[in-house]
């Protein structure tokens, strides 16, 4: 055992142990990469959203209520056209949301690849400001147009993107986006129909109810409260009270679609009026704003410096208003130098050693006239205190000023008092 200080060195050996290494940071300097996922394929590519499969739900509890229950329900010939729209209207939606869900939105680069298997890095906005620079994507390492933008949802590039569509479970771009709009226009024609035809069935149930009951089935049924759904395949009785609950819900349901649809209608209408896409108008939007907080941030700082810079002129002013001696009665004012404030001094301390002694002399009862001397010096001081000024080689007395016994204002003594 080897002993170092007084420390035994026994398991200090370097070589009986693993050394820690530092782990490698992930990504280069170019771009900062974060934990890896699988590229999206399209809007089947799991696991889908769930919006996604709401929309599918509401899709087909519509096509059901509308071609198994109120559609069946018109006269002719109005079912037959209403099967004819509704359908047309259905089957058009139906097959291009399809094809804007199964098209890969991905730009042709990156699709050339076909290296959807292999996990890619994820953008992270925290660590990299843009993962394409000079039309080069770091992540999918790939040259790309001047059109194209990485989702970080789907995790590649996107040619001509427009927007990732949480209800497509898919990016919609150049290959996939007149997909998109047909299928939005034939959803709304879809809806409207529907709405029309519920009102139409709604209206007429309290009218005259045999309108609505030519089907060859209503012949069967007895009573008017009684009402077949599913005609003609498959009739299933119901109630007035049930027909009419399912119509009022479904009313609000086609109302809620359609608010939602004329508005993303109206909305792509002024993208196609601007010429620009949805994420050209998000990111003016938030340049507008950034551009907006700039000014009020600019503005607020702006204001809070002039307010500081009023503030430190109040304060000077107020200084300098301290610094200047009040006009106040009860104070002799001058307007002379320095060296007259020296001389001032001077003679207020012999006007005080003069008053002194008169008192002292006043204390030893001596109440006769003073040493004529002792006048002469004392109206000689007083004169050099009250002089306004003195010029140089002459000697000229000026009649003293002396505080009012009041209190209230400065006045002359007069010459003769003395």
């Amino acid at each position: 055992m080897t002993v170092y200080c007084g420390f035994p060195m026994e398991k200090m050996n370097c070589f009986s142990r693993r050394f820690r290494r530092t782990a490698p940071t992930s990504g280069s300097s170019k771009s900062e990469l974060v934990p890896f996922r699988t590229p999206r394929i399209n809007g089947w590519s799991w696991p889908p959203q769930p919006l996604q499969v709401v929309g599918w739900v509401v899709y087909i509890y519509l096509a059901v209520v509308s071609f198994g229950i109120f559609i069946p329900l018109l006269p002719r010939p109005w079912n037959a056209m209403s099967y004819v729209i509704s359908g047309i209207s259905f089957l058009l939606h139906f097959f291009t949301n399809i094809a804007t869900v199964t098209i890969d939105p991905a730009d042709a680069t990156v699709r050339a690849k076909k290296n959807y298997s292999s996990p890619l890095p994820l953008f992270d906005k925290a660590k990299q400001a843009h993962v394409i620079q000079d039309l080069h994507c770091y992540l999918c390492d790939v040259n790309v147009g001047p059109r194209v933008k990485h989702c970080g949802i789907c995790n590649k590039c996107v040619e001509g993107f427009d927007h990732h569509c949480k209800w497509l479970n898919t990016c919609v771009g150049q290959r996939n986006y007149w997909f998109f709009f047909v299928a939005l226009i034939s959803a709304i024609l879809a809806v409207f129909m529907l709405t029309v035809v519920i009102l139409f069935i709604f209206v007429q149930h309290y009218l005259d109810p045999h309108i609505l009951r030519t089907a060859p089935q209503f012949a069967t049924v007895l009573g008017n409260t009684t009402w077949l759904v599913f005609l003609p395949l498959a009739p299933i009785e119901t109630s007035s009270a049930g027909l009419l609950t399912l119509a009022f819900i479904t009313v609000l349901l086609c109302v809620v679609c359609m608010l939602l649809f004329c508005h993303l209608l109206g909305f792509h209408l002024y993208l196609f009026y601007k010429g620009i896409s949805t994420y050209d108008h998000v990111k003016n939007k938030r340049e507008k704003e950034n551009r907006r907080r700039n000014t009020e941030s600019k503005s607020a700082s702006t204001c809070s410096s002039k307010s500081y810079t009023r503030s430190q002129e109040n304060q000077d002013a107020s200084n300098n208003c301290e610094q200047t001696l009040p006009q106040s009665p009860s104070f002799f004012r001058f307007a002379n130098t320095n060296q007259l404030s020296s001389r001032l001094s001077n003679s207020i301390c012999t006007e005080l050693e003069n008053f002194k002694k008169s008192a002292e002399k006043e204390n030893s009862f001596n109440y006769g006239t003073e040493n004529p001397t002792q006048n002469e010096t004392r109206s000689i001081s007083m004169s050099v205190i009250m002089s306004p000024k003195e010029d140089q080689g002459t000697s000229e007395k000026f009649a003293p000023e002396a505080q009012d016994p009041l209190g209230c204002s400065v006045v002359a003594r007069d010459p003769t008092s003395q």
